[in-house]
């Protein structure tokens, strides 16, 4: 895996913790909002309990990106149903800031929450309002719009984060189908990537792979280029051998040592010794 995947499903995971905590906070704070309301026997909104239910799927949610995102990271399939899912919780989060936006506003004085409106000194701690004793503690309604404000803040952080990590995610699909197109090969020296990449690149390459193809013009090419002049022809044949710029030689025998010139091909006896006498091998 190149460093640049690498770099991106770490930037996601990040993400991914940072949203948990935020839609941590948002559960913690409003559970124990709803065993308040359900300790007193007061009236439970059903907002609030949407409240509730988003940011608890968000959570499990964060938990499995989070372990998915390590493994299975850029994968077209969980690459677009992380971004669907990444979209719908970033709506969710800003559903969320919408039901929590009393927490926008001031904690002093007259304020609005969650377990109920009045002064922001107003506190029943282990009694209800009539008096009678409770298991769970209530804070003070200052206190609650003040939890309450957190969660606005954390509910806004939360949707801009869900944002980016589904560009994110488009990020790692385009990465993930790069690196795939364009494994390891000659090409790249077998990493990751795509290599060179252009017009005279590709052009290099295809010439090079051609004289692989053949290796008798490939070593033709290399006896060229130490500076010999004789002629060289492709070999049709194992026994057929490129002699220099004198002719071929055709049907050398394939043994040890070495060969006179054939006989009969020539008839000048002064340039060429061995004309007229029935080639030896030794």
């Amino acid at each position: 895996m190149a460093f640049g995947g690498a770099a991106l499903k770490l930037f996601q995971t990040i993400l991914y913790a940072i949203e948990f905590c935020c839609a941590g906070i948002i559960l913690g704070i409003y559970s124990y909002f709803l065993a308040t309301l359900a300790d007193r026997d007061l009236t439970i909104h059903t907002w609030i309990k949407a409240v509730e239910g988003m940011s608890g799927a968000a959570v499990l949610y964060t938990i499995f990106a989070v372990l998915l995102t390590c493994f299975l990271g850029g994968k077209s399939l969980f690459a677009l149903l992380a971004i669907v899912l990444d979209l719908l919780f970033c709506g969710a989060f800003i559903a969320i800031a919408v039901l929590t936006r009393d927490g926008a506003h001031s904690c002093s004085g007259f304020v609005k929450t969650p377990l109920g409106n009045g002064q922001s000194r107003a506190k029943q701690g282990f009694d209800d309002a009539r008096g009678q004793q409770q298991y769970t503690y209530a804070v003070s309604l200052g206190s609650a719009c003040k939890m309450n404000t957190a969660c606005f803040a954390v509910a806004i952080a939360g949707a801009a984060l869900f944002l980016v990590s589904a560009l994110v995610q488009v990020a790692l699909a385009r990465h993930h189908k790069k690196e795939k197109r364009f494994g390891p090969s000659p090409a790249n020296n077998y990493t990751s990537g795509r290599g060179r990449g252009g017009f005279f690149g590709r052009k290099k390459r295809a010439n090079r792979n051609a004289a692989l193809a053949d290796p008798e013009v490939s070593a033709g090419a290399g006896t060229l280029a130490t500076g010999m002049t004789h002629d060289v022809r492709p070999s049709y044949d194992t026994q057929t051998t490129a002699v220099g710029a004198g002719g071929y030689e055709h049907n050398k025998p394939l043994t040890g040592g070495y060969h006179t010139a054939p006989n009969g091909t020539y008839s000048n006896t002064a340039t060429y010794p061995n004309a007229g006498h029935t080639a030896t091998n030794y």
